[in-house]
């Protein structure tokens, strides 16, 4: 198969940096696809401005590959006959990522199916292979890398991530088909590692930076980073935001990037880190980072529901729910920070996205 690269535009959008919300996964209160509300999502982060989608991640539920679930290829098929139908009537297109894991076999069989659908890009999780050396995760990328357009992924170790050093870094970022990474190790001294790889790799010029970091995703956006490779001193901005995060109050997130990108003035830029320590405050509601994470998916999928996008906070795995006290601190988050919301948005929109 031979791989087809990023269109110009989309290669543009990417590096000029976009919203890319992680697609949450519908289901109905018998824990089934809930193909009407999975839709009216889609709908929402397209007109919402997203720029990008990020389909089969952490959280649209790992689990949706296991056999006896079986909505892997159901879920990203959805998804691109959504963001056609966008693009057919908007006249803009969509950068389409699809969630790649596992060991090379079944890395492979997944980026094969997503190219196959017509994906631009995948993002590439490396936890199935905790336990490979640096050459041995090369060896997974570069093969993965022949098939599609790779997205590097640091994850952070809490939600199934491993460590990986900046030599692990440099050398990825030389691969030729890696176009970007998104760096979530909520860690700042692992994303300077990613940072500093990409700028020794000779190839900051290539890839687009994008911040995973849902703590820290203002000041990651408002920061120039600056290494050297050699004799030069070479900066690199992070561009956008790959997020589970960005998965709630989309449009909202569309506004913020858009002025992130605008900031030249040191009060415009006090402004905005002002607004990134209220929106870590949100995040840490929403991804229930007092119990280590355990309540991520499912506070964001109680967000959704209260904006009725979702129906429920039903997931795949029966045992994930709200951990004591977070629908309190979303509560409490909702009420301090309403502009940053965007439930008038989606009330006055959400009728016509689920017919």
């Amino acid at each position: 198969m031979k791989v087809l690269p990023l269109t110009r535009e989309k290669s543009q959008a990417l590096a000029r940096g976009v919203v890319i919300p992680a697609l949450p996964l519908a289901l109905n209160r018998q824990r089934k696809f809930d193909e009407r509300r999975e839709r009216a999502l889609l709908r929402y982060y397209l007109e919402a401005g997203a720029g990008g989608l990020a389909v089969a991640v952490h959280t649209t539920q790992f689990e949706i590959r296991l056999p006896e679930v079986g909505l892997f290829r159901p879920v990203l098929e959805l998804a691109q006959e959504e963001q056609k139908r966008f693009a057919a009537v908007h006249r803009r297109s969509t950068i389409m990522i699809a969630g790649v894991l596992g060991r090379t076999k079944q890395a492979l069989r997944e980026a094969e199916l997503a190219a196959s659908l017509g994906y631009d890009a995948i993002l590439l999780s490396l936890g199935a292979l905790k336990d490979a050396t640096n050459p041995e995760l090369l060896q997974h990328c570069r093969a993965v890398a022949a098939v599609l357009p790779v997205i590097g992924f640091y994850l952070q170790p809490a939600v199934g991530g491993r460590k990986l050093d900046v030599d692990f870094w440099r050398a990825f970022a030389a691969i030729e088909n890696v176009v970007a990474i998104k760096m979530a190790p909520f860690n700042r001294y692992q994303t300077l590692d990613v940072i500093r790889g990409v700028v020794e790799s000779g190839r900051a010029g290539d890839i687009a930076l994008y911040t995973g970091n849902d703590d820290n995703i203002v000041a990651d956006l408002l920061t120039r980073f600056t290494f050297a490779n050699g004799k030069q001193r070479v900066s690199k901005r992070v561009v956008g935001g790959l997020l589970g995060h960005w998965a709630v109050w989309t449009k909202q997130a569309v506004a913020l990037l858009e002025r992130a990108h605008r900031a030249k003035t040191g009060a415009e830029v006090s402004r905005l880190l002002e607004l990134g320590v209220q929106v870590t405050d949100c995040n840490a509601a929403f991804f229930d980072a007092a119990h280590g994470f355990a309540g991520c998916i499912t506070g964001l999928h109680e967000v959704l529901r209260r904006q009725g996008l979702l129906a429920g906070l039903w997931t795949l795995n029966e045992h994930e729910a709200l951990s004591p006290g977070q629908k309190t601190e979303i509560d409490r988050v909702y009420r301090a920070y309403p502009e940053l919301n965007d439930d008038a948005f989606v009330a006055a929109n959400l009728d016509r996205w689920l017919c």
